[in-house]
């Protein structure tokens, strides 16, 4: 079997004094945190899209990626390729999982029929793989966005030809992604929504939605799938205004569609920024509602308006994301994928090594400050405190539903006055996680 990156060797723990750009600083897989290794907290995934099929293209150019699989070999023999060169990449970095869109890994037919024999032929050797290494798939879904066909959406189409399609696409993905051993399947709706309001029925549409994903329900149920059923908001981009447009959007239509039990988010940290949004805020609106499955791990620049899927290098904004995960006790399915490419002008093979290697020191050393941090017991005792007026027995009767506001004015008159409000304290707080970062 051709080798396809035959200057590098498995990436190893070198610790933070290295200075050997592939070695790991932070990420030491089998040191233990909080009581369980950092590969079992962190879980990270490697996205088969950005990784091993973007060419680094924009709008102003052609892509520049050289990648050594790209030998001229074009479809399923190409396909195959690359998956032999994605796994000894995984291999190589000592990821325990990936995940991927079907026209990913195999390439589209002519033909439905045709498509998904191409995907049944490639998941004969992603399972091969799969076995040689023992790396895992995260989870899978299918691609409702880059065909022509999807122009108007998929499973809010105007045109039930297409939700025909989708339906009959997602059925496929799923099926392949139960045999592969997928811990959940995930749904973007990268184009469900709409660019004018002129030509739209957005109730039709979002009723669409969601009887296309109660079908996936009872699908799921029929084949024996026990993966995690995942969606994964954005707010824009292709289009003006997404369905899915945050984790608090997402939760609406799961509550108004009957569908909570059977989904949790992929929550994205370069989406969060296009919804306005701050990542920890999306994180701990999906807790609060025990919906957190799973986060795709990248970030965008500040000075651009677009879903740059960078690769994460921010520790705080790892250790944000930490605190929040340590507190709902850590994932159970899912994981953290990085869901990020390389920048355009990073266009060699070496280039997918570091980006990941920063990406993966950067969330250790995120689990550790987080981990600290919660240990120290400083954070957390400041906000018990903060709402500590909430623990006499008329707030506990409100916080169980059982008080009245008749309740409230008896309990406020004799007082004639709230009691005055404490600082909130915010610059003494950010202080204190400076002292961990």
């Amino acid at each position: 079997m051709a080798e396809y990156f035959p200057g590098v060797s498995k990436i190893e723990f070198g610790g933070p004094k290295s200075k050997n750009p592939l070695e790991f600083k932070h990420y030491n897989a089998d040191e233990v945190v909080a009581g369980k290794t950092m590969r079992d907290h962190l879980r990270f995934s490697v996205a088969y899209w950005h990784t091993f099929t973007n060419p680094l293209s924009d709008p102003f150019g052609v892509g520049t990626a050289k990648r050594p699989w790209d030998d001229g070999t074009t479809g399923v023999a190409g396909a195959i390729n690359r998956v032999r060169g994605a796994f000894e990449f995984m291999e190589k970095l000592g990821v325990p999982f990936y995940a991927f869109h079907d026209r990913d890994v195999a390439p589209e037919g002519k033909t439905l029929k045709e498509s998904h024999a191409n995907l049944d032929a490639i998941a004969k050797v992603l399972k091969e793989e799969q076995a040689r290494t023992g790396i895992k798939l995260l989870w899978g879904t299918a691609n409702l966005f880059s065909n022509p066909r999807y122009m108007h959406g998929a499973a809010t189409s105007p045109n039930f030809d297409a939700f025909a399609f989708a339906g009959a696409q997602v059925k496929k993905a799923l099926e392949v992604t139960h045999e592969l051993g997928g811990a959940g399947y995930t749904f973007w709706g990268g184009r469900e929504g709409y660019s004018t309001l002129y030509n739209t029925d957005i109730k039709r549409e979002i009723d669409h939605l969601g009887r296309f994903l109660h079908m996936a329900v009872d699908y799921k149920k029929q084949i024996g799938f026990q993966g995690t059923f995942y969606i994964e908001p954005k707010p824009k981009e292709p289009t003006k205004h997404q369905y899915d447009s945050d984790a608090a959007a997402c939760l609406n239509f799961l509550r108004s569609y009957d569908l909570t039990s059977h989904f949790k988010l992929n929550i994205e940290a370069n989406h969060a920024t296009l919804a306005g949004h701050e990542m920890m805020h999306e994180l701990e609106v999906a807790v609060a509602a025990d919906a957190l499955g799973s986060i795709d791990a990248n970030t965008g620049d500040p000075m651009l308006g677009w879903d740059t899927d960078q690769f994460p290098t921010n520790i705080y904004l790892t250790a944000q994301c930490m605190l929040v995960i340590l507190k709902m006790g850590g994932f159970s399915t899912g994981g953290i994928n990085f869901d990020a490419k390389v920048r355009r002008e990073s266009f060699e093979p070496i280039d997918l090594f570091h980006a990941h290697i920063g990406g993966m020191d950067a969330f250790a050393r995120g689990l550790k400050i987080a981990h600290a941090i919660r240990e120290d017991g400083r954070l957390a005792a400041f906000v018990a405190e903060r709402y500590s007026s909430w623990n006499g027995d008329l707030a506990r009767k409100v916080e169980s539903g059982k008080a009245t506001l008749a309740d409230l004015e008896a309990y406020i008159a004799p007082k004639g006055e709230a009691a005055a409000n404490p600082s909130g304290r915010q610059e003494m707080l950010e202080n204190l996680i400076n002292e961990f970062i």
